[in-house]
C-alpha cells in the first residue's frame, strides 16, 4: 500500500474509542450493568423490568406504549416485561374506558412495595457513582447532560 494511500484512509478513520457517542454508550451500558447486578439480585428483575417498575412507581398509571416512550424500550422489550411483572403479580392491567384495544398499567400493592424498597437503594448507587469525581467535575457533569437533554428534549 503506498504511503499515501495508507495516509488518507488515517485521515478517514474513526477512533471509535474517542467518538463522543460511542463513550456515551460505553459509559451508560457499564453504569447500567452494574446498577442492573443489584436489582437482579434483590429480585431477579431483568432492566426492562427494573424500568417499568421504575416508571409506574414513578408515574402510577400509563399505557404500554407511555411506558416504551418515557422509557426508551421497544414495544416488545415493554410488552415481555409487562407479562413478567404481571405473572409476578406486581402489575395489573386496568381496561381504558375510552379505549378497549388500550390497557392501563398499575403496580399492584407488593410491586409498589418492591419499587419502594429499590427506591433508596437506587439513590445510594447514584451517589455512590457520583462520589467518585470530584465536586468540580461532578458539577460539570450534570451540566453538560442538562444542556445535552436540552439540546435533544
Amino acid at each position: 500500500m503506498s504511503s499515501s494511500r495508507h495516509e488518507t484512509m488515517d485521515a478517514a478513520a474513526l477512533e471509535l474509542e474517542n467518538f463522543l457517542p460511542y463513550r456515551f454508550n460505553r459509559l451508560a451500558d457499564a453504569v447500567s450493568r452494574d446498577f442492573a447486578r443489584i436489582y437482579k439480585e434483590r429480585h431477579g428483575l431483568t432492566r426492562p423490568e427494573w424500568r417499568l417498575l421504575a416508571t409506574l412507581g414513578q408515574y402510577g398509571t400509563m399505557t404500554a406504549t407511555a411506558v416504551g416512550r418515557h422509557s426508551a424500550m421497544h414495544k416488545t422489550k415493554v410488552s415481555r416485561a409487562v407479562t413478567a411483572l404481571e405473572k409476578r403479580h406486581w402489575l395489573t392491567r386496568l381496561p381504558d374506558g375510552a379505549d378497549r384495544r388500550v390497557d392501563n398499567l398499575a403496580l399492584t400493592k407488593a410491586g409498589a412495595r418492591v419499587y419502594r424498597e429499590l427506591v433508596p437503594i437506587a439513590r445510594d448507587f447514584e451517589q455512590k457513582l457520583l462520589a467518585r469525581i470530584s465536586p468540580q467535575d461532578r458539577a460539570a457533569l450534570l451540566a453538560g447532560l442538562r444542556a445535552l437533554e436540552r439540546a435533544f428534549g
